[in-house]
């Protein structure tokens, strides 16, 4: 295991490569390590049972010291597959309060940042289908 980065390595059963795939994998795939479960009624909605987390979305917390606890999506650190959400903070020991990091899989998106139109294709949104395609 020589290498820096392959991607044989998420199909080992051995936990150590898996590890390594995720400690060692290029941002680009890093990025869609930070998926995160929608709310029952936005997967009723868009059809869609998980995305991306972005900047300014509404997130639940749902496990951890911050649990049930909701709000906004204020920095993502996509090196270390951190969230960073404005109701969890911690108090240092000079008064100081500092994000509290969040792994994305404890949190469920209530609500979504629709600033980008390609986030969510409108065709899904309209319909309602699960497949996109409209009905006639």
């Amino acid at each position: 295991m020589k290498n820096i980065f392959s991607l044989s390595w998420m199909n080992s059963k051995q936990p150590r490569k898996q590890r390594k795939f995720r400690e060692n994998a290029p941002l680009h795939i890093k990025n869609k390590f930070l998926g995160c479960n929608l709310s029952k009624e936005l997967k009723d909605k868009y059809g869609v049972r998980s995305l991306v987390l972005r900047k300014q979305d509404k997130v639940k917390i749902q496990r951890g010291q911050f649990k049930g606890k909701e709000g906004t999506v204020d920095r993502i650190d996509v090196k270390r597959v951190k969230v960073f959400v404005s109701v969890a903070q911690t108090t240092k020991k000079d008064g100081s309060k500092v994000y509290y990091p969040l792994n994305p899989s404890n949190l469920m998106i209530t609500n979504l940042n629709l600033s980008d139109s390609k986030r969510i294709k409108s065709d899904k949104k309209e319909t309602g289908d699960k497949d996109g395609k409209k009905s006639q």
